[in-house]
């Protein structure tokens, strides 16, 4: 029951590191769109202004990668948090994991299909 309660706290902990990434892509995507915008409106060297353009495609890049990975351990969490909720977990345990998961879901964006089945993203990306 300890490995147990120790690889919940650890799932639970290897969801952190990641949101801390994604907030700071987030960060990295709004100073570079501004600093984007403030070339273009200096009329910067078109070379300058291309690379520029690049840094904040990467940027943004980043942001659905993290998405996915986030979902990747918030499925692992869940998945692993009903298998202890079996076996009597500690409350306290639980309820950090489930402070967790409620954490990491506010942060997702939601999804919902479109015609064709898929799903499609409602929160737009910055």
């Amino acid at each position: 029951m300890e490995n147990a309660i120790r690889n919940l706290k650890i799932k639970a902990a290897s969801c952190k590191p990641i949101v801390k990434e994604l907030h700071s892509y987030e960060k990295e995507v709004e100073r570079e769109s501004a600093k984007t915008n403030d070339m273009k409106n200096r009329n910067a060297d078109p070379y300058d202004l291309k690379q520029q353009e690049n840094v904040l495609a990467e940027s943004r890049m980043m942001i659905p990668d993290c998405h996915k990975r986030l979902e990747t351990a918030l499925a692992d969490l869940k998945a692993y948090l009903v298998e202890l909720k079996d076996d009597k977990a500690p409350d306290e345990v639980v309820k950090e994991a489930q402070d967790v998961i409620a954490e990491v879901e506010r942060l997702l964006p939601q999804s919902k299909p479109n015609q064709e089945g898929t799903e499609v993203e409602e929160a737009g990306e910055v």
